[in-house]
This record gives C-alpha cells, structure tokens and sequence, in this order.
C-alpha cells in the first residue's frame, strides 16, 4: 500500500513536472517561443538589445516607477520560465524585485571624452552576457551620466516577444504611452491539430496575406479554403497554384547555395561589438528612392550592400562578383496587434550584391530581388520550420536550424518607428538603437530603424569575424551621399 502511495506521488509529479507546473499556475509557451529559448549558444545568444539616449538624464527611482507603472501591466514581464522534458511553461515570480531588472550603471571614468566607445564595448559585453534563467528573462541598465544625458540599455530574450511587437510594448513606457489593451486570455490549443491550425493555417489566412503584401487574389482564395474547405472545389485550381508556389519556396530553402567566402562568415567566438552612426535624414533617403521608383527599403539595403563592400576593400579583399546572403524578418502580424507578445515572423533570404560597384546599379539589383521575394511563402515555411523545432530535443533543433546559419553571413532587420521624437519622464528620446540576435554561426547583425525623422543603421559583429565593427558603420554615410550624388546626374529630361 505503501509502495503504491509512494508511486502514486511520483507519477502525479512527473506529470505536474511534464506540463511545466510543480503546483504553481502557469501558461505553456507556443512551440515557437520555445525554439527560441532553446536557441541560446555559447557564441549567441537569443537576447534582443537596444539602447535609448535621453536629453536630459532620467533617474533610477523614476525609471523604476514608470516599469512598474506601464511595463508590469505585461504578464510576461512579472513571470519566468520553467522548463520540462515537453517544452515550457510561464510562471508568476513570486518573488520578482524590480532592482533585479532596472539596474542603475556607470561607465568606467577613463570614458571622459570618449562616452561612446566605451557605451558600445558596454552594450557589446551585456550582450553576451547571459540573462538569470531563474527571473523573468529581461533587464533594463540605465547609464544615468552619459553626454549631458542619460542612456537606457535594454536587453529582453526573444521567446518573450519579437522585434516588432517588443518596440510596440516599450514604446508604452514613454510619456502618453498606452497600457496593453484588456482582452480575454485564450486557452492553449490541447491537441496538434488544433495546434497547427492555430499556429499556422489561421496565421496565413488572417495575417500572413497581408503582412507579404500583393499576393493575389487568388491566394487570399485559397487560404479561404484551407481555413474552410467545405465551401467546394471551386478554388482547387488556385489551391494548386498555392501548393506548387509552398514546393517550390520549400525546394528554394532547402537548396539555397553557399555564401560567398568572405572574411564575415567562419566560426564566431565569445565576444561582441555594436556600433551605430548618426542618423540619416529620412525625407532624403525618399527622395531619392523616389527619383530612382524605389522603395526606401530598396534604397537602404543597397547601401548596407555596399558599406559591407567597401569594409572587405578596405580590408584588401577581392569583391569582385561577391555575394552575401542576409535572413530578413518579416512580420505575420497586423501591426494593429503589435502588443501582442510572442513570436509571429518568418525569415525570408536576401543575397546582397556587396560586389557591385555601381550604386545605381546595386540599387535596382536589390529591387529586383526584393520584388522576386513578394508572394512568397518562405516566410511563413521559416515560421514553421521554428515551430517544429520548438517541439523537438536541442540536438535535434540545432541540426535542423543549422541549414540558415551555414548559408548565410547576416541577420538584417529594417523596422520603422515613430516619425516624432518621443519623451520619457520629461526627457527627449533622441536616438533608438537594436539589435537581434544571430542564430548558430551567424557573426553580422545589421539594423536599421527609422525614428524622429531620421534612419538610424546599427551593426553588431562577433569580434573574431569583425573586431571592429565601427569600420562598416563609417561606410553607411557616404555610400548613401554616393548613391545621392550620382541620382542627381543622371539625365532626367525635362
């Protein structure tokens, strides 16, 4: 009776310890969410960073009260991770302090004159630096002197939320921000097929059509039928066209060549860069996407193309013919929905030609490109491919999530943001910086967020594939005043 009694406790804690609860209530984590917490490597790790610089400076008992104020509101904020055999589960920190998470930091006095070199060496060492798996996983370090101001790191681990829905939540910590919107919590999908149709067939159908944008009318159709098959056979025609354009995406992912084999690709070691360069005038890079009919994207991931160019020139590398491959975000959601937490992107690869030396030229060629991504599925095949690796071992969800580290150089985020300044605590916002993290072996982050009126480019490097990343961020100004120059000399007619 005994031995039962016994192995009747150990059977009922194997299964609370199986769905992540040890009798505290919790939330299961989406399989995606849980990729990406099993992602963390020695060489990256899976944490978004961002840094704000505010005029003038903000202290740490207000910054305290504006997180407890607005950003506790999240629920994600106040709980930790469990994990378990089957993936992971939210709980309430019973004990969460708000001096674990807004930490109050100098930098070293040696900084004098030189503030934001030793901010960016600061930034690259809390970026390797891992966050404490027992709390909530985010912290915010203030910097309370930094250029007549203050600067506000920000570090929060990306199975919390993406880029896209992280900046819609941060943004609600500025003056006038908005708390989240109430809503009724929605019950975990139990079994897989409920599962994938909540995890991908209602994403495509609701969001995905949109956020690729002109994918056709005859694609909406056919997300209408996956969604509701009963409605006949009448759209089977344009259900095939979907089913020959998700193999023939699929066959793209699993086929893609090799990287050209620059100096930015190998195998990253334990340390980090960031460096960011003053911000370029938003009305300029229109108008000249405008003189060109290019899209400001087009334009901006021209110019990134060559500022990497012209770094590996610099360096006496031939770039001649080479190319770069750059996984590229795309949102899932409709950004009305931002504030939802979670992960909702795919990635789409961009080959970037960093050996065309024309700018005018380069420019078109990334139009092109980007043009021939528009419809595509592979940003929702990415999306699913993290799901399933969120369901599997780490050994297996790192083999199978090797296929884009070793195909590609870099990761490249291109999000836009406030066309004011924003305040905080009665300070300016001035500048806004991020970084994504790089998965496997991937050494070159680049961002680009436009913000106040001006295009704000952030790179962030492994320093045994590019100690000194500063050196491609000096090349991002004069290729756009490059490409500007030569846009004004062409021959436009009357």
């Amino acid at each position: 009776m005994v031995t039962r009694t016994v192995a009747s406790k150990v059977a009922k804690n194997a299964k609370r310890a199986a769905t992540g609860m040890l009798g505290m209530a919790g939330e299961r984590m989406t399989k995606v969410d849980t990729a990406w917490l099993r992602m963390d490597s020695p060489s990256n790790l899976m944490m978004i960073v961002g840094v704000w610089t505010l005029r003038p400076g903000i202290s740490h008992e207000a910054l305290c009260g504006r997180v407890e104020e607005r950003l506790l509101n999240y629920a994600r904020f106040r709980q930790r991770v469990v994990e378990d055999a089957a993936g992971a589960t939210w709980v309430e920190d019973k004990d969460f302090d708000i001096n674990r998470h807004v930490l109050r930091e100098k930098l070293p006095m040696k900084a004098r004159g030189h503030e934001q070199e030793a901010l960016q060496e600061h930034v690259g060492a809390l970026a390797m630096q891992p966050l404490d798996p027992r709390r909530p996983l985010w912290q915010f370090h203030l910097v309370e002197d930094y250029q007549g101001g203050s600067a506000l790191i920000v570090r929060i681990h990306h199975c919390i939320a993406d880029g896209i829905a992280l900046i819609s939540v941060t943004m609600s910590l500025v003056d006038g921000g908005l708390p989240p919107p109430e809503r009724k919590r929605k019950a975990a999908p139990e079994g897989a097929e409920d599962w994938i149709s909540d995890t991908l067939i209602k994403p495509f159908t609701d969001m995905t059509v949109k956020a690729l944008g002109k994918a056709g009318d005859g694609a909406v159709a056919s997300m209408g039928m996956l969604r509701d098959p009963q409605k006949g056979v009448a759209g089977t025609l344009d259900l095939a066209k979907l089913a020959y354009q998700v193999l023939s995406d699929a066959a793209a992912l699993a086929l893609m060549p090799d990287d050209s084999k620059t100096r930015l690709k190998g195998k990253p070691g334990k340390t980090k860069r960031v460096a960011w360069c003053d911000p370029i005038p938003l009305d300029e890079v229109k108008a000249v996407g405008k003189a060109l009919n290019c899209s400001v994207n087009d334009v901006l991931l021209s110019c990134v193309a060559g500022a990497i160019g012209e770094y590996l020139k610099a360096l006496g590398d031939d770039i001649t013919g080479q190319e770069i491959r750059a996984m590229i975000p795309v949102n899932l959601r409709p950004l009305d929905q931002a504030y939802k937490l979670g992960n909702r992107f795919g990635l789409v690869p961009l080959v970037l030609p960093i050996g065309m030396e024309n700018p005018i030229e380069r420019v078109y060629e990334v139009r092109r490109r980007m043009n021939a991504l528009k419809g595509s599925t592979q940003p929702l095949l990415a999306f699913g491919m993290l799901a399933i690796a969120g369901l599997l071992i780490k050994p297996a969800q790192e083999a199978m999530l090797s296929l884009f580290g070793k195909k590609t150089t870099a990761v490249m985020t291109n999000v836009p943001g406030p066309r004011d300044k924003l305040k905080l605590l009665g300070s300016t916002l001035e500048q806004s910086m991020f970084w994504v993290p790089q998965s496997g072996d991937i050494g070159l982050g680049v961002s680009i967020l436009s913000y106040g009126g001006g295009v704000q480019f952030g790179v962030i490097t492994d320093t045994t594939l590019c100690p000194e990343p500063q050196k491609i961020i000096d090349e991002f100004v004069p290729e756009f005043a490059k490409l500007s120059l030569v846009t004004l000399m062409l021959p436009w007619g009357d």
